[in-house]
């Protein structure tokens, strides 16, 4: 008997694994933190400590790095609960520590613990608890101090409370853990992320002290500002600032009707002609190194209220027509947002994708940001000469990639949709599912930096196509047309010269159909165009496959939630329901395709750079013999049988669009 048909006879109900409690966090850890070091997994222990400053009950972060390796945080905040969960019958600490989806921070009602905090993700601290070796908690409250020890995310000391040696009004929580270096590329956490880590606390959270303890080298380092972001901002840029910087912030009242009472931000922006250039935002204290919508908020109100100023004051150039990113080409910022239910791309919450915060922000910094400019003509018309020749220098370069392009004696397709730029640093190209979806992205892009080539029906796989052959099938022809290189060998550099796209990005339906068109582009990029994937230029669009449509209430505007798959679908109708929504006030509607979707919708959820999912597609070196294998299972005719056995292998890890 071969052995398919005996993994086909041994396949049962009992081969069907149901993992439990921090198990999912152990198998794919990558899913739920970083690991390159354990810095994330830490992180979230003193964004706990951070959320209780941030609603006024604490003063203090102390974090130690101890000689064993060890680390801890403590503050002096309420205490973690140690009573037990009035349904789990749990003590609440335990609960936070091995359960995923629990916290305070869920409650997000009036009277809930926390008002705003880092998000809804549920994880926290019960994935550091998961990927440690050991951990400790103490807590101090209602004159008590209570101990429970975790090993390996089990609990390995029950819960025991004693009379606190310290007075009763000192509470707090102190957490002790030894990460597990097989998590982790590295055990070592960086010390300079680290430090610019607390740092930012300290900055963020006016008043509160954060000290840091190094005892194996006998460090301590305290940190507690006065001056706020314009002091921190300050110190970090090294270029001499060409105008007094721009510091102000906004937040919605109760008489707001467009954002919840609190929402809002508080920022600084300054402008260097040289040096190192500093951007930070943070959304509820949460650092999003990858940007997202609240950073687009702010660099659209800065550019609403420097046009505007300009066009007052005529300080246009001839010809010249001013971007955002012409404004915010020698900007260095730092944004601390805050959102009541933030939406976070990804489990490590580095990049915020909440639509509302894009309006939120610019809503507050564009009046500020106009009335700061007329209250500082001299300084605004400074800015406003930067501007211009920033301007000047862009289009100066995008002239002459056009000259270099004109030499060309290749025509471009004609149902190519192509943009006005010659910057290929910002232009993208969207190979697109379909006349339809096509017709809808040609409405939603931006027609300066991006352009559209629809493609009819599935292209051919090119896996065992000859090269010198490629050129016979239409779509294959008019793809290489259009993105400006010649096909190429698996670990060639071709000429590139000609290249007119810096992003290539492939936007299917969110179907089974559309998932095999992506695998035969990808295909053709990866065997006939590898050096475009190898340097980054390839990229999938991930549209939604679901909307919820939240009806108005008394106190919220009516919004539109995406969610990309069922997952997303089923943790915000969670939180909806959480946020007391009723089932007649919830529309769940599904998208068969991009052709469904009106261009304002592809445009917010697939085109806009602010608000899209992007994908990048990395492969490893050229040739590598895995991928190669893969593919070769995958896409080579000669290889059904292979092909059959992998899915009789790995069919019940599908889940079927049904």
């Amino acid at each position: 008997m071969s052995a398919i048909n005996e993994a086909a006879q041994t396949y049962s109900e009992g081969s069907i694994t149901v993992l439990k409690g921090l198990e999912p966090v152990k198998q794919r850890p990558g899913m739920y933190t970083l690991t390159d070091s354990p810095l994330h997994i830490i992180q979230e222990v003193i964004d706990n400590s951070s959320d209780e400053v941030l609603a006024e009950y604490g003063t203090k972060i102390i974090f130690t790095e101890y000689a064993d390796g060890s680390i801890s945080v403590e503050d002096d905040g309420r205490g973690i609960p140690v009573g037990l969960h009035p349904q789990e019958k749990t003590p609440v600490v335990e609960l936070v520590f091995t359960r995923l989806h629990a916290g305070g921070k869920f409650n997000k009602k009036e009277g809930g613990a926390y008002s705003f905090s880092g998000g809804l993700h549920g994880v926290g601290v019960s994935v550091t608890n998961a990927l440690s070796n050991r951990l400790e908690v103490t807590v101090w409250r209602d004159g008590l101090e209570s101990t429970i020890a975790f090993e390996n995310g089990f609990v390995k000391e029950e819960l025991k409370s004693i009379k606190s040696p310290r007075p009763k009004r000192a509470t707090g929580t102190r957490v002790r853990c030894w990460p597990n270096p097989k998590y982790f590329d590295s055990p070592k956490i960086p010390r300079a992320q680290l430090i610019r880590l607390l740092r930012s606390k300290a900055v963020l959270l006016p008043g509160c002290e954060v000290i840091y303890i190094n005892e194996a080298e006998d460090i301590r380092q305290t940190w507690k500002y006065t001056g706020g972001l314009k002091e921190y901002l300050l110190d970090q840029v090294s270029g001499k600032s060409i105008v007094t910087p721009f510091e102000a912030k906004g937040y919605a009242t109760e008489e707001d009707e467009m954002f919840p009472e609190g929402e809002g931000a508080a920022w600084v922006v300054t402008w260097t002609e040289e040096g190192n250039l500093e951007r930070e935002s943070y959304v509820n204290l949460i650092p999003t190194p990858l940007g997202g919508t609240h950073e687009a908020g702010l660099r659209d109100g800065i550019y609403q209220a420097v046009r505007s100023f300009m066009e007052t004051h005529g300080l246009g150039a001839k010809g010249v027509r001013l971007i955002v990113e012409d404004v915010f080409a020698r900007a260095s910022f730092v944004l601390n947002t805050k959102v009541l239910d933030p939406q976070f791309q990804g489990q490590v919450k580095e990049k915020l994708i909440s639509k509302e915060a894009l309006k939120l922000v610019s809503s507050f910094v564009r009046p500020q940001m106009e009335f700061w400019l007329n209250s500082h003509i001299e300084e605004g018309k400074k800015l406003a000469e930067m501007f211009v020749k920033q301007a000047q220098a862009r289009q100066h370069s995008s002239q002459k990639i056009e000259k270099k392009k004109g030499s060309s004696v290749a025509v471009l397709p004609g149902k190519l949709t192509d943009c006005t730029s010659g910057d290929i640093t910002r232009n993208e190209l969207f190979l697109v599912e379909g006349d339809s979806a096509g017709g809808s992205a040609k409405k939603g892009r931006d027609k300066e930096y991006q352009a559209v080539l629809p493609l009819r029906g599935k292209v051919l796989n090119t896996w065992e196509v000859d090269r010198n052959l490629l050129f016979g099938n239409k779509e294959v022809h008019d793809i290489s047309v259009a993105i400006g290189v010649d096909p190429h060998a698996v670990g060639e550099k071709p000429d590139i010269s000609g290249l007119r796209y810096g992003k290539i990005c492939i936007m299917a339906d969110a179907d089974v159909d559309g998932s095999h068109i992506e695998v035969l582009l990808l295909t053709l990029f990866y065997r006939h165009f590898s050096y475009l994937m190898e340097t980054g230029h390839i990229f999938i669009a991930m549209p939604p496959l679901f909307k919820i449509k939240v009806a108005k209430t008394a106190k919220k505007k009516e919004r539109r939630i995406y969610c990309l798959n069922e997952e997303e679908l089923r943790q915000n109708l969670e939180r909806l329901k959480k946020e007391k929504y009723k089932e007649n006030q919830i529309e769940i509607s599904r998208f068969k395709g991009l052709g469904e979707m009106d261009w304002q919708e592809l445009k917010e959820t697939s085109l806009d750079p602010e608000t899209r999912r992007l994908l990048p597609i990395k492969v490893g070196a050229p040739g590598d013999e895995l991928t190669e294998k893969a593919m070769n299972i995958l896409m080579a005719g000669k290889e059904a049988d292979s092909r059959k056995e992998w899915i009789e292998r790995h069919g019940d890890q599908f889940e079927p669009d049904i």
